[in-house]
């Protein structure tokens, strides 16, 4: 029989408590168990199948309006908890990136503290310190101002992401003689380590590698609310080489993401850092696919020996980094990778446990009809180039 469904016909049932999801990592549990003939079985019964991830995703900040003092004032430099804030927008519309370090940071001290931290405090509804100048005109007349405020005490409190949720991802590691402390945690000398930071068949993305079930429109799971896909995000580069499953070999499509942060909780927005690079934000992050037909099914089936990244050596500091090839996400999480006869021990920068915690946690919202589908209001688009700044030339080359 072919299965055929519409995301009305999903979300009556959504509704009506009667629909059916499974998290992906049970529907690979059941492939793998019995057998491609499980993928029609799933399909027939199953309305749903939720992903997840939790990972670091600097490319993340918050809109905030701060609402109007008395004598009004037009902000042109501000921050919140003494991390600049960019105030060129409104008289008191603020946008705050969640790698912005405290301006005492550029001294080294305290050095950990940056937005990701600021936002964090926010959503947990803690205070956050005020300090703002402003440009005086005859209608915005106040020249500064200090106060306290908190998410309920400002108008909107929104996360407006530019590049989240990564198709794929690097393999980072360190050919030289010294430690090197990147986006991806520090990387020991001498082949000591190798971090990956993607989680693999968990990933949303490479669930749906051609952005079928995913597009403008779509709701999500973000921080622990509600969220939508609202563009394309940055670096978007769904030409990446892939595999015949699809999947991409390397850095591929991503997604920019908008929620309320009021609605959010700390336990999916996390304030980090990392030593010597500097602060980001970890971001818990669930994408619904509905099983519209079996070919949903049959592209979440894919597993961790699936799906390959690059191992890109950072002590070479050019942008096109060499490689040392593909290794399986299922080698990554074994532990180990081997390289060039070298056995490399493996850390994911994702959590692959908070990461199942929000695929299960959509599953069960939906479950409970509290989380309805969305249909896409516009594809994401498929021909996007990756391009650079270089004198020669613009398309992204890795030599693997």
């Amino acid at each position: 029989m072919v299965v055929q469904r519409s995301i009305s016909e999903i979300n009556a049932k959504i509704r009506q408590g009667q629909a059916q999801a499974l998290t992906v990592t049970e529907v690979k549990q059941r492939v793998a168990a019995e057998g491609v003939g499980a993928i029609a079985q799933i399909a027939a019964t199953v309305d749903v199948i939720t992903t997840g991830t939790f990972e670091p995703m600097e490319s993340t900040g918050a809109f905030l309006n701060i609402g109007h003092t008395d004598p009004p004032i037009k902000i042109r430099q501000c921050w919140l908890d003494d991390v600049p804030a960019y105030a060129g927008l409104g008289a008191v519309d603020l946008y705050l990136g969640a790698t912005m370090i405290q301006d005492s940071n550029l001294e080294g001290e305290n050095e950990e503290r940056g937005g990701g931290h600021v936002i964090e405090r926010l959503i947990a509804g803690q205070g956050v310190t005020l300090r703002a100048t402003g440009h005086v005109t005859d209608c915005y007349p106040r020249a500064s101002w200090e106060t306290t405020i908190r998410a309920e005490t400002i108008n909107q409190f929104y996360l407006f992401n530019p590049r989240n949720l990564y198709q794929n991802f690097i393999v980072g590691v360190n050919g030289s003689d010294r430690p090197l402390h990147t986006y991806l945690g520090v990387l020991q000398p001498g082949l000591g380590n190798a971090v990956y930071s993607n989680p693999g068949a968990l990933s949303p993305l490479l669930n749906d590698p051609d952005l079928t079930g995913v597009g403008i429109g779509t709701k999500i799971f973000l921080g622990g609310g509600v969220g939508y896909v609202a563009w394309e995000g940055t670096q978007h580069f769904p030409l990446q080489k892939r595999l015949p499953n699809r999947t991409p070999i390397g850095p591929a499509a991503t997604v920019a993401l908008i929620g309320d942060a009021k609605q959010m909780s700390p336990d999916w927005v996390r304030g980090c850092y990392f030593k010597h690079y500097g602060p980001s934000i970890m971001l818990g992050v669930g994408v619904p696919l509905a099983v519209l037909d079996e070919e949903v099914v049959a592209r979440c089936a894919v597993q961790d020996a699936e799906i390959v990244a690059p191992v890109m050596d950072f002590s070479i500091p050019r942008r096109v980094r060499p490689t040392f090839g593909l290794v399986s996400y299922g080698q990554l999480k074994s532990g180990r990778i081997t390289i060039e006869g070298q056995s490399v021990r493996t850390a994911p920068l994702a959590s692959l446990y908070r990461s199942q915690q929000v695929a299960d946690c959509l599953k069960a919202w939906i479950m409970a009809g509290e989380f309805t589908l969305t249909e896409a209001v516009a594809p994401l688009p498929s021909d996007r180039a990756f391009l650079s700044q270089d004198p020669v030339g613009t398309g992204l080359q890795m030599d693997l």
